[in-house]
């Protein structure tokens, strides 16, 4: 069966009430129309942990959403969230990780 969105809040509520979470930072690289009705959204994102004052590069990752627009409304139709891993190339995972850092609150 299919879980309600109900379902799915009382499910991850208590996660988020008992658990601090780590702060989001989020970079668009690119958004692209495909069409009068299709985009296409490319971003990189980071994590902040608790209490943390920068971006923890394992949990850096691209992110891909694509969207439809249908009566004046845009709706997600794929959203694909990939680790950033670079393995072996350390160098692209600083700068995946500089790239985000002039987006960090300034009070971090």
């Amino acid at each position: 069966s299919v879980a309600t969105g109900t379902e799915i809040v009382e499910h991850l509520a208590p996660i988020f009430a008992d658990h601090p979470t780590a702060a989001y930072v989020a970079k668009v690289r690119g958004v692209r129309l495909l069409g009068p009705t299709t985009a296409l959204l490319r971003a990189i994102v980071g994590m902040i942990p608790p209490g943390a004052g920068d971006v923890n590069p394992a949990a850096n990752a691209h992110q891909t959403l694509l969207a439809e627009e249908a009566a004046g409304t845009w709706r997600i139709v794929l959203f694909q969230n990939t680790p950033a891993q670079y393995h072996g190339r350390p160098h692209l995972v600083e700068q995946h990780t500089a790239e985000l850092r002039p987006l960090l609150a300034p009070d971090r």
